[in-house]
């Protein structure tokens, strides 16, 4: 017995148009969409997969999750895999913690480094997390580590020029031709 796709609302269809063209959904929602408004005009399964370069089981696979479920039916359902290493609130607070001033925290440096973040979240509050997972967790929330730019302002040390000595230069300069 043929494949029958139930009839589409006007909401669905409109939607189903709209995601098949779609450029900016992602690719497997756009094929399945595909599928769907193929299938809704009329085509049969094995019309529809090799003009999709699918499978007929793939077509007919998502031909009856939206049969069962309508639109929704066309996203992924939920995988297993491994659970996440940190709760929200443990990333919240790895965040907010990298995000206050350690002087508010009563810690006696200015600034975090990935080394001081690591020790005073595993210490204080007892995260047992590496210097490696927070960069990474930082970088997911859209905060970076920029390196102290000292240069700018006054020097730490008051001798560094004296005990830097004279600039060399690592080009020679060009010799001038004599007239």
């Amino acid at each position: 017995m043929a494949l029958q796709l139930r009839t589409l609302s006007p909401e669905e269809q409109a939607a189903i148009e709209k995601l098949a063209h779609s450029r900016t959904a992602s690719a497997r929602l756009v094929e399945r969409a595909r599928i769907i408004l193929m299938a809704s005009q009329g085509h049969r399964v094995p019309a529809i997969a090799p003009q999709l370069q699918l499978t007929a089981i793939t077509v007919r696979t998502w031909c009856q999750r939206f049969n069962a479920a309508g639109l929704a039916g066309l996203a992924d359902k939920p995988r297993a895999g491994r659970p996440a290493t940190y709760s929200a609130h443990e990333v919240a607070e790895v965040s907010a913690t990298a995000l206050t001033p350690p002087e508010q925290l009563g810690l006696p440096f200015a600034s975090w480094t990935l080394d001081r973040l690591e020790a005073y979240l595993n210490e204080q509050n007892a995260i047992a997390i590496k210097r490696s997972r927070i960069d990474d967790l930082l970088i997911a929330e859209g905060l970076r580590w920029r390196t102290q730019e000292t240069w700018f302002g006054e020097r730490v040390d008051p001798e560094f020029a004296h005990k830097r000595g004279a600039l060399k230069h690592s080009t020679r300069a060009p010799l001038r031709v004599v007239s």
